[in-house]
């Protein structure tokens, strides 16, 4: 098989793992070529606005497990492939010498085992960081059940690692692999990464969610992810929405990618808005709210916290308001040391949503909208558009003279 051919079947192969956005700051010495960049290394935009790409492939896709979710289980009749190291790594310099990619994320399928896929997969690694002096971005991914030398080896030579833990307990995995014990080989292997993560604090770790794929609630996901953040040091989690394939069927199919908006905006909370577990608002069937942001949902069923005064709330008061995240909170606390708030503009210029801001804001003692009207109405006002009412109203209100 050529090697272009190899390239589009396990390129291809590898978009289904999601858990590729990242950064880091490593420096490898005695690099002569890749660096990293301190605003991040990424498949997406960075927020200086440049696109940054990885080189995200397979080493290979044959795979005996048998996974439900996995769109390469050993069930699949799809074509298969798998490069040797020297294929993978001539390939990759190919691409980071003509400026097609920053950085490798290189994952695989288990073929023979994982300690045998691991070995080729660290040599790529290797042979990357040795014999080509490379010194940027490398995401590996770190197979289920292998041994532990292996980890502490890829801890070495790489910016990130992950392994992808899927669903949120031993139950659900049951639902979905007579192969894997999740106890052992994922939980296992997170504990075995984060062990050797205490020997190099530069190095981060991450995992990912299959969201709808075993019957489990956004509950349980949450409880699961809060544990590996307290736990096991992770980074983040990524979530990913089932994708229904030959052999299997999700238990529960309805608002897959809302579902995984939520908990992305859920996570977020957990991370960077300092919400505690039990802030969170679930629904009777364990599951948050698909109608509303969860930080609104929290913000409505606490409406005796609100209004709140922008010259004195406390930076847990303002990160709990709609409207208002981590950089506009920094500024308001900064600016209200010598400037006194008193206008909705000023909230403007400080990167506040006023609209979703206002009912729950005192400016010089001035409110802007009654909480109690917020549940009221045919749709209530903090109910997120669709993309249909947002054009809708969108132009109606820029019709208003």
């Amino acid at each position: 098989m050529e090697l272009l051919e190899k390239l589009e079947i396990l390129g291809t192969a590898a978009k289904f793992d999601v858990c590729a956005a990242s950064s880091s700051n490593k420096r490898f010495q005695g690099a002569s070529f890749g660096a990293v960049s301190p605003s991040g290394v990424c498949h997406s935009f960075t927020p200086d606005g440049r696109c940054i790409s990885l080189f995200k492939v397979l080493m290979t896709n044959e795979c005996e497990q048998d996974c439900g979710y996995c769109q390469n289980n050993c069930y699949r009749d799809i074509p298969r492939a798998r490069f040797t190291p020297d294929e993978l790594v001539q390939l990759f310099v190919q691409f980071y010498t003509r400026n097609y990619v920053e950085g490798l994320f290189l994952s695989s399928g288990i073929r023979a085992s994982s300690n045998r896929t691991m070995e080729d997969m660290l040599q790529v690694v290797e042979r990357l960081r040795i014999k080509h002096r490379f010194g940027g971005y490398i995401h590996l991914k770190i197979l289920p059940g292998c041994e532990e030398s292996m980890i502490e080896k890829a801890v070495a030579l790489c910016n990130r690692v992950s392994v992808n833990i899927e669903v949120p307990s031993d139950r659900h995995m049951e639902k979905l692999s007579r192969k894997k014990d999740f106890q052992r080989d994922i939980l296992g292997t997170i504990g075995k990464i984060s062990k050797q993560l205490k020997h190099d604090r530069q190095v981060t770790q991450t995992t990912q969610y299959v969201v709808g794929a075993a019957g489990e609630t956004d509950r349980e996901i949450f409880d699961s992810v809060s544990q590996l953040y307290h736990t096991y040091n992770l980074k983040r989690a990524y979530y990913s929405a089932y994708q229904p394939i030959a052999h299997h069927s999700a238990v529960k199919r309805d608002n897959l990618l809302v579902r995984e908006n939520r908990l992305y905006q859920m996570d977020f909370l957990m991370r960077q808005y300092q919400f505690r577990s039990d802030e969170f608002i679930f629904e009777k069937d364990g599951n948050l709210n698909y109608k509303v942001d969860p930080k609104m949902a929290y913000a409505v069923n606490n409406m005796h916290l609100f209004p709140i005064d922008l010259q004195r709330a406390t930076e847990a008061q303002l990160l709990r308001t709609p409207g208002i995240g981590p950089a506009s909170c920094r500024r308001i606390l900064q600016i209200r040391k010598s400037v006194k708030l008193t206008d909705l503009k000023q909230l403007k210029h400080m990167g506040v949503v006023v609209k979703r801001a206002a009912p729950f804001i005192l400016l010089n003692g001035k409110s802007f909208g009654r909480l109690e009207d917020l549940t009221k109405g045919e749709r209530p006002l903090y109910e997120q558009l669709t993309i249909e009412q947002f054009m809708k109203e969108t132009i109606h209100y820029d019709s208003i003279p």
